[in-house]
């Protein structure tokens, strides 16, 4: 039976790339244990970059782009899961090597998925996503290195992109002074709405660094920003203080000496979203059921079709959305 999906090919001769929804069927699907309706994908920047004209990470063509993907179990052979399950998947280099979540069909591994939990539907698995798996992880390995409450404010940098969107929305829910950092002023009432204490301008972190410390300011961060700013942040830690790395938006250099980690015992997390151990990602899964307030998805939410990809990719390269952007692949 025929299903549509966004399928990215690639010109011999040209090299340029083209994305368009189109029918396909089964026996086009890539090998896999388990055969999965999807129901909803959503728009990361991975994604931006695999539907772009320059192909970005894809590594194969003819291609189904998303990197995430939520949805019902059609058929398996491995005895994990059984058909009527539900299911969430992201990571393993789904849209970009393997096929991934934009399509109404999925073929893929049985290690790669991770049993939908209790309080999450489809819908809401994919407003929260990759970014708000990622954001999660970050909050965990947080408080994994001891971060608590009572220590102050925690700083999430790039707030109002889709992980830290979700990582204000966790921390302000679990009781932390969240600080927001933005570039855009009228994001305020949105990112106070979602549980940020208050606002900091990116300008005043994103200042060339002129010592290797300076105040005491945060007891934690979440960085989904990188490069100069994260070199700011790192020294205006607390002592003993973390920091959770999860972007590149500001480059993969770090203008940073190792003074903060030596005299002030600074902890650098890097955070990875791909290859996460199965215990870590259905503990990471339940955290999200748990600790994350549903009644404020609604406001980060943008609902998209398969048809909506090709201009929402580009728009999420020029940095022009915002929160997250649900795909409803059977719309």
């Amino acid at each position: 039976m025929a299903f549509n999906a966004l399928v990215v090919r690639k010109d011999e001769e040209s090299g340029k790339t083209s994305a368009s929804v189109e029918a396909l069927t089964e026996d086009q699907l890539p090998a896999g244990d388990v055969t999965v309706a999807v129901e909803y994908s959503t728009v990361n920047y991975k994604d931006g970059l695999c539907i772009g004209p320059g192909g970005g990470l894809v590594r194969n063509y003819p291609h189904v782009p998303g990197i995430d993907f939520a949805g019902t179990v059609e058929a398996s052979g491995d005895d994990r899961y059984k058909p009527g399950d539900k299911v969430v998947l992201t990571g393993w280099r789904v849209g970009e090597a393997h096929w991934g979540g934009y399509g109404q069909k999925a073929r893929v591994k049985a290690d790669w998925l991770v049993p939908l939990p209790d309080g999450l539907d489809t819908r809401a698995a994919m407003a929260v996503g990759t970014a708000g798996f990622t954001a999660m992880l970050a909050v965990m390995a947080l408080e994994d290195h001891g971060l608590k409450p009572d220590q102050g404010e925690v700083l999430v940098t790039g707030a109002a992109g889709g992980v830290g969107s979700v990582a204000t929305a966790i921390l302000g829910n679990l009781g932390y002074e969240v600080a927001g950092v933005t570039g855009r002023p009228e994001q305020e009432d949105y990112l106070k709405g979602l549980g940020a204490s208050r606002i900091v301008a990116r300008d005043e972190i994103n200042e060339t660094v002129k010592r290797p410390l300076e105040s005491e300011t945060w007891a934690g961060c979440v960085d989904a920003v990188g490069g100069a700013m994260l070199a700011r942040v790192l020294g205006q830690m607390k002592y003993g203080g973390s920091v959770s790395a999860v972007g590149l938006a500001g480059g993969a250099g770090l203008p940073a000496t190792v003074i903060p980690f030596l005299l002030r015992g600074v902890n650098l997390l890097g955070i990875d979203s791909v290859m996460q151990p199965f215990d870590n990602r259905v503990r990471a899964w339940k955290r999200i059921a748990s600790d994350l307030p549903m009644d404020k998805l609604d406001a980060m939410v943008h609902p998209a079709t398969l048809a909506d990809l090709p201009q929402l990719g580009a728009d999420i390269l020029k940095g022009q959305v915002r929160g997250r952007v649900v795909v409803d692949v059977n719309a």
